[in-house]
Parts: C-alpha cells; sequence; structure tokens
C-alpha cells in the first residue's frame, strides 16, 4: 500500500524495487476540446533523478514558462518517451475515448524499450501487455504521469498556436480549442473548419447552422455568404 502523502516518486520506486520497471506514465492532453487534435503522451523517468524534477506536477497547474522548462527537462533527461498526435477526423470516427484509449497503447508501444509496469491517469487501460494499474489524480501521484502530462499539454499548445497563425478568426492560441464563449462565437461567426472535432454537439450545430444559412443566401440572392464554412462532412482546407 503505498500513500498519496509520500511523494510523487514513491509508487515508482516501490514497483522498482519489486524488480516491475521500468515504470512508464501516460497521460493526455485535449481530451474535452472541440478543436485540434488528441495529443497523448507516454514517459519513463530515471529513478535517481527526483530531485532534477522537483516540482514537477499536473501540468494544469504549472505556468506556460514552467510547463516549458519541464518539457525541456523531460526531453532530456527522460530514460524515455513517445509522444502520439491523434488528429480531429481520428477523434470523431472513433470517438474520443476509444481514441484516447488507443493513443495511449501506441505511446507505450512506440518507447525504446518495453516498460515492466504503466501507470494511467484515472482509468484503467488494457492492452499494453504488460501489468498496468489505474492512479486516480495520476498526474498529481505519481511523476512519470506527470511528466506525460507536459509532454502531451506543451506538444497540443503548440500545435493550437501554429493553427492560429493558419487560421487567426478561430483564435486558437487564447483557447487551444477548448469550449469557452470567444470560441462558439468564432463558431457562429465562421463555421468549423477541418480541424474542428464535428462529433461535438457544438461544431455539429454550427456546421449545420452555416451550411443552412449558405443555402438560403444562395436560393435569395445567388451569392456567398462569404463565410470559410464547410459542408456538411467537409471543412477549410488545412
Amino acid at each position: 500500500m503505498v500513500r498519496r502523502s509520500a511523494g510523487t516518486w514513491t509508487l515508482q520506486s516501490t514497483l522498482h524495487r519489486h524488480g516491475l520497471g521500468p515504470v512508464a506514465g501516460v497521460d493526455e492532453a485535449g481530451r474535452g476540446a472541440c478543436a485540434g487534435p488528441l495529443v497523448v503522451a507516454a514517459c519513463v523517468l530515471r529513478p535517481a533523478d527526483a530531485t532534477r524534477f522537483e516540482g514537477l506536477t499536473d501540468s494544469k497547474l504549472l505556468t506556460a514558462a514552467a510547463r516549458e522548462e519541464f518539457f525541456t527537462l523531460i526531453t532530456r533527461r527522460a530514460a524515455d518517451h513517445c509522444i502520439v498526435v491523434i488528429p480531429p477526423a481520428e477523434v470523431d470516427r472513433r470517438g474520443v475515448h476509444v481514441a484516447n484509449i488507443e493513443g495511449m497503447r501506441r505511446a507505450v508501444a512506440g518507447l525504446s524499450q518495453r516498460p515492466g509496469y504503466v501507470l494511467t491517469d484515472g482509468f484503467a487501460v488494457r492492452g499494453f501487455g504488460v501489468p498496468a494499474l489505474a492512479v486516480p489524480k495520476g498526474d498529481l501521484v505519481a511523476a512519470c504521469v506527470a511528466a506525460s502530462s507536459v509532454l502531451a499539454k506543451v506538444t497540443r499548445d503548440r500545435i493550437m498556436v501554429e493553427l492560429d497563425r493558419r487560421l487567426p478568426q478561430y483564435g486558437f492560441a487564447l483557447h487551444k480549442g477548448y469550449c469557452t464563449p470567444v470560441h462558439d462565437a468564432a463558431l457562429t461567426t465562421h463555421g468549423p473548419c477541418a480541424e474542428h472535432r464535428y462529433s461535438f454537439v457544438n461544431v455539429a450545430g454550427a456546421a449545420a447552422a452555416a451550411g443552412a444559412e449558405r443555402v438560403l443566401v444562395h436560393n435569395g440572392s445567388g451569392t456567398s455568404s462569404g463565410h470559410p464554412v464547410m459542408a456538411a462532412g467537409g471543412g477549410v482546407g488545412s
């Protein structure tokens, strides 16, 4: 039995002492967003590196600057890591939960060395080919899971900033594709693009409204509405 108060390296150290290492943590970023990719990361930290990663925790609790610093440190010092980017179309096709699970399996499979044990954040995942444990609030409890959360979030945030340069009308750099009033207003004005997840209710509704508006304008005046929107099943070219 490992108590949460014992520290974020205790679970990994305990597994190592019992011959179950290396221990990989897995986490994702962008699960609840309605635009942009789902990013999943797996990470193995060196047991002796605890002092180097002092302050490492759930990426959402870190400042953007701290996340960037930890991202650099993790990619330099981690024993192993793998980052998987799942595009919106795959999220739509599989469903966000199934895409997330499959992404976790792919991230672990992408490690250069097969781990002896896998720690996941919050819910159980099968199919790693090695023992795994679901850890409630894993990114707060296990350092390797926290490291994975940083890798996933920083990677995804960088992707959303780049998308903002290509599609500035949506404000992706501000809200990172999550459902906010600013994002909803942009969807209403411009309709969704190819980077949106059409399986999400708000995006599907915006696509339907944009399509209806375009048809009404075309039938009434023969001119385009001027909005960069897509017909059902399409999107702005990326």
